[in-house]
């Protein structure tokens, strides 16, 4: 089991659930709208926020942005600890940073102690893009290794000034890159681990990038938090992450829809009925598996552990749960009839 941290009021590793994380495209000194998307991710499920901290106004805002929402703040922070130092002051509740680009010692000491001091803990933020040139050149490249070697040694810089209340993410935009970095990392330290497959792309690639890097990771029983990046609205990457943790049986928050991919033998238009079920069920916080099946071979038979469900025919269809038929229903009644009965669970 990983180290436990504590994000303002999100415990982080230590068996806690994985939370889910995304960061705002708005600029952070413009207040207004970046509370504005704060509360929109927020009402979407995202558990902890990270905003960029590109220079002090932005760091100066985080008091007024932490005072009008409702989840844990994380300041992103590059190369100028002083930045670091405001953040905290400003109550900020987690510090992402790579303490090898922030100057000597003296200014991870610095940024260590005040951390220490307000009990806020350090993500380790290690990029396949920005590796150091050195581990680029023993390693090849930018591999699972360098990676891997290059959080330690970040760790290591902290670690000297008696601070371990650390995360460490290590993200490429390669799957297999990503997941070989992660499980390098479990093996060699207990920090917990922010999982992510960064740049991703946009919903249509970076979903299934993401899926396959982080789903893996959490089947593996790797990882304590995470972020799904998309080249889209940030919300898009709550529900995303949504879909990953309840593919990955990790949480039994709202409906799982499960639906088949039609084949000759389907006799109504399943796939509108399928993609009206999921509208339908999109404000829908009932721990249910809910099958949306396209004939009477693979509908109560293979659903069978599905709560409820519905199986196509000709004009008509079937209504059932757990796999025993209640009754016959009109094929323009399905979906209402199925509705109806998850109201009853």
């Amino acid at each position: 089991m990983t180290k436990q941290i504590q994000v303002g009021a999100v415990a982080v590793g230590g068996g806690a659930p994985v939370s889910i994380q995304s960061m705002c495209s708005t600029k952070t000194d413009n207040v207004s709208a970046t509370v504005e998307q704060i509360l929109a991710l927020e009402a979407a499920g995202c558990e902890i926020v990270r905003v960029a901290v590109p220079d002090m106004a932005a760091a100066k805002a985080v008091g007024q942005i932490k005072s009008r929402i409702h989840i844990p703040l994380v300041a992103d922070i590059h190369f100028d600890y002083k930045l670091a130092l405001e953040c905290v002051s400003q109550g900020i509740d987690k510090i992402r940073i790579n303490p090898g680009n922030i100057g000597g010692e003296d200014h991870v000491k610095a940024v260590a102690d005040a951390c220490r001091a307000a009990r806020i803990p350090i993500r380790i933020g290690v990029n396949g893009g920005s590796l150091e040139r050195e581990l680029l050149k023993k390693h090849g490249g930018a591999t699972a290794e360098a990676l891997a070697e290059s959080a330690l040694g970040h760790a290591a810089l902290l670690e000297r000034v008696d601070f371990t209340d650390i995360c460490i993410s290590v993200k490429c935009s390669s799957v297999p890159v990503t997941i070989g970095a992660y499980r390098a990392l479990r093996e060699k330290c207990n920090y917990p681990l922010h999982l992510g497959v960064t740049e991703a792309g946009t919903p249509a690639m970076g979903m299934v990038k993401s899926a396959m890097g982080i789903g893996g990771l959490l089947c593996m029983g790797i990882g304590d938090t995470l972020r799904v990046t998309l080249t889209a609205d940030p919300v898009e990457e709550v529900y995303a992450a949504k879909k990953i943790l309840l593919a990955a049986g990790l949480r039994q928050e709202g409906p799982n829809i499960i639906s088949c991919p039609t084949c000759g033998r389907t006799n109504i238009d399943l796939i509108p009925i399928a993609q009206e079920v999921e509208r339908r069920l999109a404000g829908c916080t009932k721990a249910i598996t809910v099958a949306v099946m396209g004939c009477a071979v693979n509908g109560p038979g293979e659903a069978a552990a599905a709560d409820v469900g519905i199986a196509g025919g000709k004009g008509e269809g079937l209504l059932f749960r757990k796999g025993q038929i209640l009754r016959k229903v009109p094929q323009e009644k399905l979906v209402d009839a199925l509705i109806e009965e998850i109201e009853t669970l």
